[in-house]
């Protein structure tokens, strides 16, 4: 079973470097999360290096520098891996100094393209030797038709990401997983996505650090925790963005975390793992098992060990192939989204 791990000790004493989300993570929108600011503060102060990753390929470190900087968490850009610059560094492992490059996407992605000593052209007819496409606000018709002339003819495709939607004020709008689906259903080519859940990002910090021991924290399974778990990292999963205790108890193996957490407070605290006794997995003052048909049966008060408890009788379950009666599964753990 891919399940929680045990840490008698807090997680900045087991790890030397975090490779931290930031939208339901770091931040919330353009609003600080509660005890972040000072949880990466004490961490780096206990000897834990700190990377920033994101999704996000149309901004750049600087600028995502200068919003932590503002949440009272100051950052060096080098501290921050966007999926432009993953990308970027995915061509350049391929391709030579002074390749052509057809770049779809916002500047970011261009400066970060021509960081790695590669050429940006916008056109098809200009040779290029692959596309990158990320995601920006004014890409259109035009620049998806290029990349899709260049793709057709046999050139490599890489995409920054495939993350479907993107967050914004107003809600969620296409991102830019929505725009590669324009050119992957033009050419029938599919990208090699440089993004998470893909585990290039991680694989990145870990080496830009130096870190032996790095630990992924992240809000969402799909992407966040999919990615720790595809590097071989262990992953931290907080309930304070987009996947729910309740997400994690559902989680196949291949997104569940190693630890679980309210938020980024968790970094300096101890970490349980349930023990199974006569049927139950128990945590703290929490226990839970599955019975009859695949229905969760929960005791203890409604906390972190309480969903701790939750995801090891699920998890046990279903990996023995059992089917996990998902309407006896409530929202479990703390409430922080």
């Amino acid at each position: 079973m891919k399940g929680l791990e045990a840490s008698d000790v807090p997680l900045v004493e087991r790890f030397d470097l975090a490779l931290v989300d930031l939208d339901g993570v770091t931040y919330r929108g353009h609003l600080p999360i509660d005890g972040a600011a000072d949880a990466i503060t004490t961490a780096r102060s206990a000897g834990m290096r700190v990377q920033f990753v994101t999704n996000n390929a149309s901004r750049a470190p600087q600028v995502v520098a200068d919003q932590l900087d503002a949440l009272g968490i100051p950052t060096p850009p080098d501290e921050v891996l966007t999926a432009a610059q993953a990308a970027a560094a995915t061509l350049r492992g391929r391709l030579d100094p002074g390749t052509p490059v057809l770049v779809v996407g916002a500047d970011a992605l261009r400066d970060a393209v021509r960081e790695q000593g590669l050429v940006v052209v916008d056109s098809a007819d200009d040779d290029p030797q692959a596309v990158v496409q990320g995601f920006g606000p004014d890409v259109g018709w035009p620049q998806l038709a290029e990349a899709a002339y260049a793709v057709a003819a046999g050139v490599w495709y890489v995409a920054s990401n495939l993350d479907g939607s993107l967050p914004t004020a107003r809600g969620y709008a296409p991102g830019n997983g929505a725009l590669v689906s324009a050119v992957v259903t033009a050419t029938g080519v599919r990208p090699d996505s440089c993004g998470k859940p893909s585990p290039v990002m991680y694989q990145i910090g870990q080496a830009r650090t130096g870190a032996s021991h790095p630990l992924v924290v992240g809000d969402r399974l799909d992407t966040d925790l999919a990615g720790a778990r595809a590097a071989g990292f262990p992953g931290l999963h907080v309930l304070t963005g987009v996947s729910s205790g309740r997400d994690a108890v559902l989680a196949p193996p291949q997104m569940r975390p190693a630890f679980l957490g309210a938020d980024l407070r968790c970094l300096h605290t101890p970490h349980p793992v349930p023990h199974e006794a006569g049927g139950w997995w128990r945590c703290g003052t929490g226990a839970a098992r599955v019975v009859g048909d695949g229905a969760l049966e929960l005791t203890g008060s409604d906390d972190l060990d309480l969903l701790r408890a939750a995801c090891c009788a699920a998890w046990q379950f279903t990996d023995a192939g059992g089917h996990l009666d998902e309407t006896t599964v409530p929202a479990i753990g703390p409430h922080t989204g």
